[in-house]
């Protein structure tokens, strides 16, 4: 009976050690699965993170792309409404000098060979600018020699003298000219003062003119 009982205290005991193996072998087996399982997350969110970085990345370009596509349609919209030149030359018809007066007096070239949109007024003199930019205007002036009066003229902005123009001596022809680029605003008035005392000539051949045109808007 003692050896019996002996025998089974053995097998208890055997067992109980073999469970506890069993035990830390299945805990160590959980604890390789939780770190299998960190890995998949990982992996999953390396993934996810990468596909919405993708996926952003993606919607970037595809914003940028409109946005080109934008300006694009933009700019060309914008060049065919912005397209501002002229060029006119004094005398409508038939030959002659203009002046001498003892003031200044605003020179109207009536003779438009191109006025690309209607910023310049014949009737007037006037150029006004349709939108902001920066404009070039040249302006060349024809006169045959007088021993009293210059051949002379003034680009005037708004009122405010900014290039003249001025060639005398008593005899043979003169030809003075002047160009400038001016930063406009919109309505503003630009045109040529012809200069106090002065006398300038024009015919069919068209001497005497006066251009300008957008060089872009701002």
């Amino acid at each position: 009976m003692s050896a019996s009982l002996g025998g089974l205290k053995v097998s208890v005991e055997y067992l109980q050690r073999d469970n506890e193996a069993k035990t830390t072998e299945i805990e160590l087996l959980k604890e390789q699965y939780q770190v299998q399982v960190a890995k998949l997350r990982m992996l999953e969110q390396q993934y996810q993170d990468k596909f919405t970085a993708q996926a952003e990345e993606l919607t970037s370009v595809k914003a940028r792309a409109n946005n080109t596509e934008l300006q694009l349609e933009w700019l060309r919209t914008e060049g065919k409404e912005k397209r501002v030149a002229f060029s006119a030359s004094l005398l409508a018809s038939g030959s002659g000098n203009i002046g001498p007066f003892n003031t200044q007096r605003p020179l109207v070239f009536r003779n438009v060979v191109a006025n690309i949109g209607n910023a310049y007024n014949p009737n007037t003199g006037f150029f006004i600018a349709p939108v902001r930019g920066a404009y070039h205007f040249e302006f060349y002036l024809y006169g045959g020699g007088h021993a009293s009066h210059p051949t002379a003229a003034v680009l005037v902005k708004n009122g405010n003298p900014v290039f003249i123009a001025y060639e005398h001596q008593p005899s043979y022809v003169v030809n003075p000219s002047k160009a400038v680029t001016l930063l406009l605003e919109i309505g503003d008035v630009v045109l040529l003062h012809q200069w106090e005392n002065s006398r300038i000539y024009d015919s069919d051949n068209h001497h005497t003119t006066f251009s300008g045109h957008l060089l872009f808007t701002m």
